[in-house]
């Protein structure tokens, strides 16, 4: 039995997509868990008439964060977005299967995927990491040592990364006594090096096994500290870079994310005049009533034109127009295909 879960935050529309591309690709002994921070109880309600095997968990935050949501839909008040349960996360991984899948709500399987087999070939071939999906990142192919090592998987094992104990990394991350400036100065680092650890992680599309999951994701503090995690992931695979197989991908991508939707603003604040909270709540509740169809352009994102029909005289269009194209633009100065 392998655990998928799902962290979940008030986007209900998504989340009934996330778990419907789940059954419709994953077979094999799979349990779907949602760790939830504060989607409104009537949505969870609907998820669990439709989903009774799902389990579903509430951060030691839901509370809080569902009062911000509704404060927020009578005052404007801004929801605190950078409140993270990585603690809550943590400790739901850390009881789980030796292999996990962590994802999110608003990310989509889009192939068949046998489970069991995943586990298995992972075990055999000794996988700490198999990538399910890298968003069409076709930069990062170039910053890899690919070689076909299973029918459908290919171990990707780094190029040319700096491995240093933890103070050195820490100071190369961080920039700590200057030491990434004066490697710039002297040309042996650019804006793009520290970009190439992302190699070693993948937040969204990861099928790990739970103990490099859990180094990964030590330290957060509340947060999430992507260099701290990019930290993490090269003190262990220093320690194993010997080992080919350790970050390993499918030969096709098996996932899909979407560039057209947020939690909330705090990560993504551009200066339009858009709502990201008022815009989840308005798709939240077509969703409740039966308007809103999950699989929708399936197994794409949700198309715009779609999207736009449910904020018509509810909200500036143009100015949400304005915000996914920053959003994808955002992605794709990274190598990223948003389509």
């Amino acid at each position: 039995m392998t655990d998928i879960f799902i962290k979940s935050f008030n986007r209900a529309f998504y989340l009934d997509r996330c778990i419907a591309s789940m059954y419709q690709n994953i077979t094999g002994s799979f349990k779907i868990k949602v760790l939830d921070d504060g989607t409104p109880k009537k949505y969870l309600d609907k998820i669990r008439e439709k989903y009774p095997e799902v389990e579903i968990s509430l951060s030691d935050s839901y509370d809080k964060k569902t009062k911000a949501i509704a404060e927020n839909l009578i005052s404007g008040k801004a929801i605190n977005g950078f409140e993270i349960p990585t603690k809550f996360w943590y400790d739901n991984v850390e009881k789980a299967s030796k292999y996990v899948i962590v994802t999110e709500d608003d990310v989509w399987f889009t192939q068949a995927l046998n489970i069991d087999e995943l586990a298995s070939e992972s075990e055999k071939l000794n996988i700490h990491l198999l990538k399910l999906g890298w968003l069409g990142n076709v930069q990062e192919r170039n910053d890899l040592n690919l070689k076909s090592i299973s029918e459908n998987i290919e171990s990707a094992q780094p190029k040319n990364l700096m491995l240093m104990q933890e103070k050195l990394m820490e100071a190369f991350f961080y920039n700590r006594y200057k030491f990434f400036s004066i490697l710039y100065k002297f040309g042996k680092v650019d804006n793009q090096t520290q970009v190439k650890y992302w190699a070693l992680n993948s937040i969204l599309m990861g099928f790990f096994r739970k103990d490099y999951w859990l180094e990964i994701w030590k330290k957060m503090d509340g947060k999430v500290d992507e260099k701290r995690q990019l930290i993490n992931a090269s003190l262990v695979y220093r320690k194993h870079r010997d080992n080919p197989n350790f970050i390993s991908r499918l030969k096709t991508e098996a996932m899909k994310t979407t560039f057209q939707s947020s939690a909330a603003n705090s990560y993504h604040e551009y200066g339009f005049d858009f709502d990201v909270n008022q815009f989840n709540h308005l798709m939240n509740e077509a969703w409740l009533k039966g308007e809103f169809d999950a699989m929708q352009n399936y197994p794409k994102d949700f198309s715009l034109d779609y999207f736009k029909s449910f904020l018509a005289g509810k909200t500036n269009l143009e100015e949400y127009e304005k915000w996914v194209l920053q959003f994808r633009k955002q992605y794709e100065n990274t190598g990223c295909d948003t389509n």
